[in-house]
Formats: C-alpha cells, sequence, structure tokens
C-alpha cells in the first residue's frame, strides 16, 4: 500500500511530507521502501531536515555524570531525555561509558557539541562522537603528540564542530606543555593545538601558535556560528577566545567590562539563550563572597562579535551552584549544585528546582539538542567502525 501511495505522490511532495517527521518515524520509514530509504538518506534530504524549523518542544537533552563506585574508580553514565511540561522523560536506559573514557579523573570529561545533531565525549585522551538520535557512535583515535622528556602536556580546552570550507567534522584541542621548576611549579608554558579531521581520522599540530592562557570552566568550549569559544586570561584581562572551524584562525573578544577584570571570585560560563550568545557570571564556589551579594548575572551579546553590544539581562538571587551547564526551551537554565545535583530555574518564574538527577560533584554536563539524521563520519579505511549503543 505504501508503495502504491509513493507511485501516485510526485517525487517533491513526498520529501517535503517526509521532513515534517522526527527521526524515530523516519528510521522506520527507511524500511518501507527503496526509493524512501535512499530519499532519506541522501545528503540533500539530512541537511534539509538538520534545518527545518522546530520549536523547543523539539528539544532534548543528554545528560553526562561521573559516580563513584566501591574501588573508588569513577563510571561515567549518560542519560537521554526528551521534555513535556518542564519534565524529564528518559528516552531509553542510561549508557555506561566508562570503559571508553578515563577512570581516574572525571572533572575533564565535558561533552562538547552539538554540530548538526552529533555530540562528542571527551577526556584528555579518548574521544567518543556520537548521535543520540540515531544511537551511533564512533571511537577517535588519540592523538599521537605528546611532549618531550621531562615536560607535561595539559589537555586545556576542546572543541567540536564542521569545517564549511573543506565539508568535514573536526576536534580541536589546546594543550599547555611546560616542564616542572625545581620548585614544584610549571616553569613557562608553551600553547600547543592539535586538529583530528574525522573523514580521515588524522591528527596534526597547527603550527606557532600562541595564545593567552585558557581559564578552565565547565560550561565552556561551546559552539556558536561555526567559532568554537574558551575563556582565557591575558597579561591585563579576561577574554572569549573564539576559534574558527574553517579557517583555524584565533581572534579574542571582549566580555563586558564589569566582567574582564581577573579574578578569583567570579566564574563564568557560556550558554546560548533565545539564539543569541550569551555570558553568565556566577561565584567562585569556594569563594569568601557575602552570600547577600552572591547573585548571578546573564549577559547576552545582542550583535554577535560587537563588544559594545553585550546588556545584562537578567540578575539572578543566590542559588549556591557549581556551574552553569546549560539552556533548555528558551527560559529554563541547567545547573549543578554544589553538592551533584541537578538543578533547573525558571528565568521568567524564578523558580528553582531539584531535578532527582545527580552525580559526583563537579561532574555534571548537559548538552540540549535536535534530532537530526546526520550520520558520524566512517575516517579511513583503518578507523574504528561506527557502532550503536
Amino acid at each position: 500500500m505504501a508503495n502504491g501511495i509513493l507511485k501516485k505522490l510526485p517525487e517533491d511532495l513526498v520529501f517535503l511530507i517526509l521532513l515534517t517527521f522526527p527521526v524515530k518515524s523516519l528510521l522506520r520509514f527507511k524500511c518501507i521502501s527503496k526509493a524512501w530509504s535512499i530519499l532519506i538518506q541522501s545528503t540533500t534530504f539530512i541537511n534539509r531536515h538538520i534545518n527545518r524549523k522546530t520549536n523547543t518542544k523539539a528539544e532534548f537533552i543528554l545528560f553526562k555524570r561521573s559516580i563513584k563506585d566501591e574501588e573508588e574508580e569513577f563510571i561515567n553514565i549518560l542519560s537521554f531525555f526528551s521534555g513535556n511540561d518542564d519534565v524529564l522523560n528518559p528516552l531509553f536506559p542510561d549508557i555506561d561509558v566508562s570503559y571508553m573514557t578515563s577512570k581516574c579523573d572525571c572533572t575533564f570529561t565535558p561533552l562538547i557539541g552539538p554540530c548538526d545533531g552529533l555530540i562528542a565525549l571527551t577526556d584528555t585522551i579518548i574521544t567518543i562522537v556520537l548521535n543520540p538520535a540515531t544511537r551511533n557512535f564512533r571511537v577517535l583515535p588519540p592523538s599521537p603528540f605528546g611532549c618531550p622528556k621531562g615536560y607535561h602536556r595539559s589537555v586545556e580546552g576542546v572543541g567540536f564542530g564542521f569545517d564549511t570550507i573543506s565539508y568535514y567534522y573536526k576536534v580541536v584541542r589546546i594543550s599547555e606543555v611546560y616542564c616542572e621548576e625545581a620548585d614544584g611549579y610549571p616553569g613557562p608554558k608553551d600553547s600547543k593545538i592539535d586538529v583530528c579531521d574525522l573523514s580521515t581520522d588524522s591528527w596534526r599540530e597547527l603550527d606557532h601558535v600562541q595564545l593567552p592562557s585558557i581559564y578552565w570552566v565547565p560550561c565552556a568550549g561551546m559552539l556558536y556560528k561555526e567559532m568554537v569559544h574558551w575563556f582565557a586570561t591575558t597579561d591585563t584581562s579576561m577574554v572569549i577566545l573564539c576559534f574558527d572551524m574553517s579557517t583555524e584562525m584565533f581572534h579574542d573578544m571582549k566580555m563586558p567590562d564589569t566582567c574582564s577584570r581577573i579574578t578569583h571570585e567570579l566564574y563564568y560560563g557560556l550558554v546560548v539563550l533565545c539564539e543569541s550568545f550569551t555570558l553568565i557570571g556566577y561565584s567562585n564556589p569556594i569563594s569568601s563572597i557575602d552570600p547577600v551579594e552572591d547573585k548571578m548575572h546573564i549577559w547576552v551579546m545582542m550583535e554577535y562579535g560587537v563588544s559594545e553590544s553585550w546588556i545584562m539581562k537578567y540578575t539572578i538571587k543566590p542559588l549556591s551552584i557549581e556551574s552553569p551547564l546549560a539552556v533548555w526551551k528558551n527560559h529554563i537554565l541547567l545547573l549543578q549544585s554544589r553538592s551533584g545535583l541537578l538543578i533547573s530555574y525558571d528565568l521568567n518564574s524564578g523558580e528553582a528546582k531539584e531535578l532527582n538527577l545527580h552525580g559526583f560533584p563537579d561532574t555534571l554536563s548537559v548538552k540540549v539538542y535536535k534530532e537530526c539524521l546526520t550520520s558520524i563520519p566512517k575516517g579511513s579505511e583503518y578507523s574504528t567502525k561506527v557502532q550503536k549503543f
């Protein structure tokens, strides 16, 4: 019957009708006919499906947390949720990815992305690229670049995005290489930039790049308008460090004047709020700020790249948070508490809720994404295979 209907409808009309369906339905429709399978898997259809207009009801959440087992090793867990009426509903059982990630250090195991529905989970060695909608993933080869004997190499920032010039996905890592002085303190630091091309699984180092020092916070490495963004410190101020995934060029972007001063009392995070580039300022969890003065400030950049366009949009009462994580449905801040709980804060009503999800303190990571059919690049003939979870 489906084939009969298909024959009666013009192909361009079938194309437009299929664009309205979610990924789960489209994956089933591939079995209806060979023609539909070819159409749904075509690059043209996938790109149109990615760029179709959707609302916040089409947003899903990937939640990563770590817990400690009896042997004091960390177990890294991924959870997948849809949301109705601001309630998180599990899509399928949790996934334990501990066998693919470090069990010793869980703080630097963030989620990065999303980019066209793909999200990467990374630690200092392993990077896993996954599509939560199709439940496909692939483990990338580790970077081959180390450092000379007597030196240390510390990964300070990671990004994931798409090169619109060469037309492939990339992972970028910023590392600092330094020797340990006799007094135990790091010596002069040298920046190293590794880039992985997912189409061939090949790593390369960018030549002679000198960068300001990365200021690591949990809510950074954000992809926005084909740029990855981190925080960094110069000799005089704090800035947002931007990396163009296509040209592989770095540049600094100024923060609001009241945020640019280097201080250990305040931390910052980056999110997308109502499609705008947004900065969140909050108290360092271990600072001695007076609780009365402990407020969270949210700044929105009205015109991306124009430093003079920052405006303060919200000032929020103290929440005693560890860090911001993401924005959901354009008005709900997702935060992690200092005890490792996932918290939501409604920017419209001012209501805060504990979401009954928790992990070891300072190990939570969240990405809000829209389901896409994007295929994970297969790499070269020698690459690891795409798998199902």
